[in-house]
């Protein structure tokens, strides 16, 4: 797998996870997920995971 995938996945999963975290907390509305907690809570996670992944691929050797 080629080192810019993971980079690119990472960053989505960043943007999702912000998108969906400012709709749990109210800050985005007009959307079944505006200000449900569980949706800060899976934004988070997503934000955490998306973060991983381009450290571990930034940090990672080219095969």
């Amino acid at each position: 797998m080629s080192k810019w995938l993971p980079i690119v996945l990472g960053i989505l999963l960043i943007l999702v996870g912000g998108v969906w975290t400012g709709q749990g907390l109210g800050y985005i509305t007009g959307s079944f997920m505006t200000g449900e907690r569980l949706w800060t809570s899976i934004g988070l996670v997503c934000v955490a995971a998306g973060v991983v992944l381009i450290v571990w691929a930034a940090r990672r050797k080219p095969s």
